[in-house]
């Protein structure tokens, strides 16, 4: 079964930087796309970045030149760098894998800024 873990998260003022990181079990990890999403409170989950396992990613327009989706096979981690942190970046950020047709997620970790 696959388990995903997010760490990470936290308060930091506007223009500042946090990494995030999943760590993922339950699958070979290095065969499949990993995401980072983000649900703010009354809005729908969207998708922040996604990493392929040939390593191609996309990301959402409002993250573009901001942050960057990294993954490590190694360490069956994938990472989200987020700088210049804006207080609209404020949500929980989910880690997701699809496996199967399946989509799992991690339980999210709280990323809040402040102006």
């Amino acid at each position: 079964q696959v388990q995903l873990v997010e760490s990470g998260g936290g308060l930091v003022q506007a223009g500042g930087s946090l990494r995030l990181s999943c760590a993922a079990s339950g699958s070979i990890f290095s065969l499949y796309s990993m995401g980072w999403y983000r649900q703010a409170p009354g809005k729908q989950r969207e998708l922040v970045a996604r990493v392929s396992s040939g390593r191609g990613t996309i990301y959402a327009d409002s993250v573009k030149g901001r942050f960057t989706i990294s993954r490590d096979n190694a360490k069956n981690t994938v990472y989200l760098q987020m700088n210049s942190l804006k207080p609209e970046d404020t949500a929980v950020y989910y880690c997701n894998q699809v496996k199967g047709g399946e989509n799992y997620w991690g339980q999210g970790t709280q990323v809040t800024v402040s102006a």
